[in-house]
């Protein structure tokens, strides 16, 4: 997390730098996918590279000096994706949850949904989780194996609605191409993480939902711009202006607040950016180096 949260900072100075993704549909089923970031503060610059194909995802981290453009290290980063995507909630929930926010209503209950849940427990002290996703099965895998990896009692409930009620933050991390949250069950001071879903046509949010919100937070606006469909689908009908929107670089350098009071409704939409997975790639090489693990390349 402190990674995220650095290369953000670096990133409000003017000292690192964010490239959308690219995509390309190689074939039947098959996508290549790549993001470049640059962190002058810290040496670094790199690309990420994912592929999916015969229904398998795979990630790659290339990170490179950017003093002598010397490659440092290749990364197979399935893994380290899942911890920055976390840990970019968990930067965003620290700023913008009240402060007192102690409930938190899970929506899926995937590869990606168990460190949304173990960030979001760093930044807030939790006393109740609830966690739906369609799979009875295994929405009670995930709150067994949370329960006994946050000491906290996490509920499977029967529905998105059993999730959400109550819960001073909502989780979204779902592969659904239709709403799993709506505008009606939100209540004042409630906090938003949509974290499933890069994908024009994709809305894990109806659009009550997303007017419902006193304040929208983005990871990357150029990015969100063409891959939220949460965003994108109500700004095509007036319903959000995106210079109304704030980039969370800003918010964690305090240049906007995340919360202006304890009633408002507020939303963070992560689409995933380069710029997290050089910081973590550094931290990752900074560390294999210092233990002397990893296999060098001639």
């Amino acid at each position: 997390m402190c990674a995220v949260e650095s290369s953000l900072l670096h990133q409000s100075g003017g000292n690192a730098i964010n490239q959308p993704r690219q995509r390309l549909n190689a074939g039947p089923d098959t996508h290549v996918n790549t993001m470049m970031a640059s962190d002058d503060e810290w040496g670094v610059f790199g690309f990420k590279t994912y592929t999916f194909a015969g229904g398998v995802y795979n990630f790659f981290v290339f990170l490179s000096d950017s003093r002598t453009g010397a490659l440092l290290a290749i990364i197979e980063a399935n893994r380290m994706g899942q911890l920055r995507t976390g840990a970019a909630t968990g930067v965003a929930t620290r700023f913008m949850a009240t402060p007192e926010a102690s409930s938190v209503g899970v929506i899926g209950s995937g590869f990606q949904a168990r460190t949304q849940l173990e960030a979001v427990s760093k930044v807030r002290e939790l006393r109740r989780v609830k966690v739906y996703s369609p799979n009875r099965e295994r929405r009670r895998a995930y709150a067994n194996e949370m329960s006994g990896r946050l000491g906290l009692e996490v509920v499977p409930v029967q529905s998105a609605r059993d999730a959400v009620s109550d819960a001073d933050i909502v989780v979204t991390i779902t592969s659904s191409r239709m709403p799993v949250l709506y505008g009606e069950w939100l209540e004042p001071g409630m906090h938003i993480a949509a974290a499933g879903g890069a994908d024009p046509y994709v809305s894990e949010l109806d659009f009550a939902a997303v007017e419902r919100a006193d304040l929208i937070v983005v990871d990357d606006r150029s990015q969100a711009q063409v891959e939220s469909g949460e965003l994108m689908m109500p700004a095509s009908r007036g319903l959000l202006i995106w210079e109304r929107t704030r980039e969370l670089w800003q918010v964690v350098s305090g240049q906007a607040s995340g919360r202006d009071n304890p009633e408002a409704v507020t939303l963070f939409k992560s689409l995933g950016m380069a710029l997290w997975d050089v910081a973590s790639a550094k931290v990752v090489y900074d560390r294999a180096v210092e233990e002397g693990i990893g296999r060098s390349i001639p």
